[in-house]
């Protein structure tokens, strides 16, 4: 850094080309480039998720957590039919540590493992890597897919913990007039990128707020991306049976505001500042989701509170089990960890739980009225 200005990344200048070329690009394109381009994408290079990572995932925090997953996935399995081949497919399972503790689990039920045929939705070179490292001291023997295309048609079970938060979005900024798309140009003193508006409105199929619904100022996202992914899972389930469990950081329902995001070493970041070298999510809209897939003709359970739902799993009595005979010490960082992922101060409340289903199953662990 010079003067508190972070340096060009090698994709910055690739970008600031590209748009002195051809013009501004859509948040969208932007959020693409910076997590998955092919070689300077921030997923394609270093390690990213951990400690010595830019941010941590629950399943990182508490074994506990994938424990619980695990289980839910053997009573869904069970609910299906107990099928004796089926699809395990986890969408961006980061260091392989969830899915460590889903099949650690499920070793209970012994017909699951020998079952399932484990999938990994994975770009990342260095993120296999560790995968293959953490997995291949179970009984599993996962196959990688680059695109959930690639993946063959079977009764499914899909866990997608913090995937759906990466996927881009295009937002629209509410001027006096109407609606323009926010988009990343370059800023005319510094030539760094920087934030623009399009000149002309969206297309009326993008359906945003009225002028009445809106201010002058606010912020409306759209992640077609999302749309696209949904309906995908949602004709496995359709075609094959089975659920989609996912969990992420959002909000329940449809509405306004910024929610684009950078970290870096475990700290809040400008979005648009060394792009490639920070984490770049957005908030997970559930009621676009739940749209998506009831349009798709699958059944919506959720979303509930990532802590409610952890609760209606039994987590307090692991919890305990893990802590008896312990020592104070480590009893109390089992309690602690197991706090982080979910009271409502801390990844409870903001984290959401949905699971999409074959309308043909019974409501899923954890989705109870």
């Amino acid at each position: 850094m010079s003067s508190g200005i972070p340096e060009l990344t090698p994709l910055e200048e690739r970008l600031i080309d590209l748009i002195k070329l051809k013009g501004p690009i859509t948040v969208a394109d932007y959020m693409t480039d910076a997590l998955t381009h092919p070689h300077e994408g921030y997923y394609m290079q270093g390690m990213p998720i951990g400690a010595e990572g830019d941010f941590t995932t629950a399943p990182e925090i508490s074994q506990v957590f994938g424990e619980l997953i695990g289980l839910w996935l053997v009573e869904a399995w069970q609910a299906m039919g107990s099928p004796e081949a089926f699809n395990l497919i986890e969408l961006g399972p980061g260091r392989g540590v969830l899915m460590a503790d889903i099949l650690r689990a499920a070793r209970l039920r012994p017909g699951f493992a020998r079952g399932a045929q484990v999938w990994l939705l994975e770009t990342s070179g260095r993120l296999r890597v560790e995968q293959q490292k953490r997995l291949k001291v179970t009984e599993a023997k996962p196959l990688w897919a680059d695109d959930y295309a690639d993946i063959p048609p079977a009764p499914s079970l899909i866990i997608a913990n913090e995937f759906f938060d990466c996927l881009p979005i295009r937002q629209f900024e509410r001027i006096k007039s109407g609606w323009r798309e926010r988009l990343v140009g370059l800023d005319d003193e510094t030539g760094r990128l920087a934030f623009t508006l399009g000149k002309t409105p969206p297309p009326p199929d993008f359906h945003l707020p009225s002028l009445e619904e809106s201010e002058e100022g606010d912020i409306f996202e759209i992640s077609p991306e999302t749309k696209t992914f949904t309906t995908e899972i949602c004709k496995t389930l359709m075609d094959q049976g089975g659920h989609a469990l996912i969990i992420d950081y959002g909000h329940m329902a449809r509405g306004l505001g910024d929610t684009l995001q950078a970290v870096k070493n475990h700290h809040y970041w400008p979005p648009l500042a060394t792009p490639g070298r920070a984490d770049i999510t957005v908030h997970v809209d559930f009621e676009t989701l739940a749209d998506a897939a009831i349009e798709a003709g699958a059944t919506v359970h959720g979303p509930v509170t990532q802590g409610r739902f952890l609760d209606r799993l039994g987590l307090p009595f692991r919890v305990e089990s893990l802590c008896k005979g312990k020592p104070q010490l480590q009893a109390d960082d089992i309690r602690a960890a197991a706090a982080r992922i979910a009271s409502p101060g801390a990844m409870g409340e903001i984290f959401k739980v949905m699971c999409l289903s074959s309308p043909n199953l019974p409501v899923p662990a954890g989705f109870e009225t």
